[in-house]
């Protein structure tokens, strides 16, 4: 590929990503959705942190773990429960990360 149609890839797929981000500010007045629609897109953030989230922590080099030695379910249960019983997003992250450091420091998981 020449320099030439190297520049004009990258500035072709930038258009496209300024443009599909931006096709909502585009139109003057509010684009209507659907009811289901709406419904369905509160769970978006949900599913795209769980489809990231779940297999980095039950996989490892692409295949399940097979013990119960490994410190990110560990980590996983404790900022679980510091979420039910605090409900807050910091606090989660804190107590799993803390957990996880101190198993894979300490134990050496």
């Amino acid at each position: 590929m020449s320099a030439a149609e190297t520049f004009v890839t990258i500035l072709g797929l930038g258009l496209i990503t300024v443009l599909t981000r931006c096709f909502f500010f585009l139109s003057q007045r509010e684009l209507p959705l659907p009811h289901w629609l709406k419904e369905g897109l509160r769970y978006a953030p949900l599913a795209a942190l769980a489809a990231v989230v779940v297999p980095e922590v039950v996989m490892t080099r692409g295949e399940l773990i097979t013990t119960w030695q490994d410190a990110r379910l560990f980590a996983v249960a404790a900022g679980s429960a510091w979420f039910w019983w605090r409900r807050g997003i910091l606090g989660t992250i804190v107590c799993g990360t803390a957990v996880l450091l101190l198993m894979r420091l300490g134990l050496g998981w």
